[in-house]
């Protein structure tokens, strides 16, 4: 099947980019995807997996978890913050953190939890307005901020321009978390993961090559 597949190229990335075997981690991203497609993927041996809305996780995930031990999912998708307390519940990692109001909310619960999910920032490295993120110049001073609040950074996230070469993009993010001490790098999707790998990805997002095109309608 199409997850195999994946699997043998993220394999190869790793070889041909000096990568120890197993140190990219496949996010299977299932956002919208039918629920036959999600099960038979499971069934694969597919345990982690990505969201982009609160809502839809919320309805699906509980019993997949209970019927296959070990699934985790993540947060890919932007977090509103009247979202956060659902979401700190739900997922193991939150990959979209990029505003001081949802790390302040973030720290807000993880005080009153005792526990927090893993957190990503998210790097507008293409300084793109419509899009969210920490513009580049931002990024030092944010991180630290995160960490002031007690909060656990896992690394960084990014999602290239779609216009443009990914592999500067790539490079950039990588350079941002080894100054800044972040070892998790959430980059590369369906069209790019090799070249995140190359760069040092320790994620990759991953939906319509598995699941194939998704309907919205």
């Amino acid at each position: 099947m199409a997850l195999d597949d994946i699997r043998a190229r993220i394999a190869a990335a790793e070889v041909a980019a000096g990568r120890a075997p197993g140190s990219v981690r496949l996010i299977a991203v299932s956002k919208v995807q039918p629920p036959e497609r999600v099960a038979a993927v499971l069934e694969a041996g597919q345990r982690l997996f990505g969201e982009n809305y609160v809502q839809e996780a919320a309805l699906k995930w509980p019993a997949w978890r209970a019927q296959f031990p070990g699934v985790q999912v993540h947060m890919i998708g932007p977090l509103q913050t009247n979202k956060a307390k659902l979401a700190v519940e739900m997922f193991e990692a939150i990959h979209t953190l990029d505003r001081p109001g949802l790390a302040e909310k973030l720290a807000r619960l993880a005080q009153s939890r005792g526990a927090s999910p893993d957190l990503f920032v998210q790097v507008n490295t293409g300084a793109e307005p419509q899009k969210a993120g920490v513009l580049p110049g931002m990024v030092d001073d944010f991180v630290a901020a995160v960490r002031l609040m007690d909060l656990p950074v896992a690394g960084l996230m990014c999602i290239p321009p779609e216009a443009e070469d990914p592999a500067p993009h790539f490079a950039m993010l990588a350079q941002m978390a080894a100054r800044n001490g972040l070892s998790g790098l959430s980059m590369g999707m369906s069209s790019d993961f090799e070249a995140a790998i190359a760069a040092g990805a320790t994620h990759v997002r991953v939906g319509s090559a598995i699941f194939g095109a998704r309907s919205y309608g």
